[in-house]
């Protein structure tokens, strides 16, 4: 196992930030922070106003080699909504590699193998192959059902095996 983060009361999250639908004109609107358990809670309002309609945070995690890794294994208690996870190979690309996965409301251990992220450009499917490189820079959470909701995803930690 490889930690990417595990979340406590003393975790650092100044590498991670939200990125709402605000850059094209959107009124959503979401935080990320700690609660008093050190769990991260990604919450807040999609919004389908001004053509808007998702919210995101990212995790800024630096060139991290990942050889011999397949599956992305993450920790966490959803809100029984659609959710997706977005990983950057490099920081500076413009699209990420994404999959879906729902939350049941409960705690819940979700396993993603890595190949089965696919290439994705606000929103479009890109035909280029799914994710296989050997390093990440960049790892998120995005919300966006095309439909205006509250949501809260809080996250114990976030592995690769």
């Amino acid at each position: 196992m490889m930690t990417l983060f595990k979340f406590s009361a003393k975790s650092n999250i100044s590498k991670w930030y939200v990125v709402n639908d605000g850059v094209m004109g959107g009124l959503s609107q979401s935080t990320f922070t700690l609660n008093e358990d050190g769990f991260g809670i990604f919450k807040g309002m999609v919004s389908l106003e001004n053509n808007g309609g998702f919210s995101s945070v990212r995790y800024e995690i630096g060139h991290t080699a990942i050889s011999e890794k397949t599956i992305l294994v993450i920790r966490l208690k959803g809100d029984g909504k659609t959710y997706k996870i977005r990983i950057k190979q490099n920081a500076t690309d413009k699209h990420t590699y994404t999959k879906t996965f729902e939350t049941s409301g409960d705690w819940e251990t979700i396993k993603i193998p890595l190949n089965t992220l696919y290439p994705s450009f606000r929103g479009r499917k890109l035909d280029i192959g799914n994710f296989s490189a050997n390093y990440i820079e960049e790892l998120g959470f995005l919300i966006g059902n095309k439909k205006r909701e509250a949501f809260q995803l809080e996250l114990d930690y976030i592995e690769l095996k």
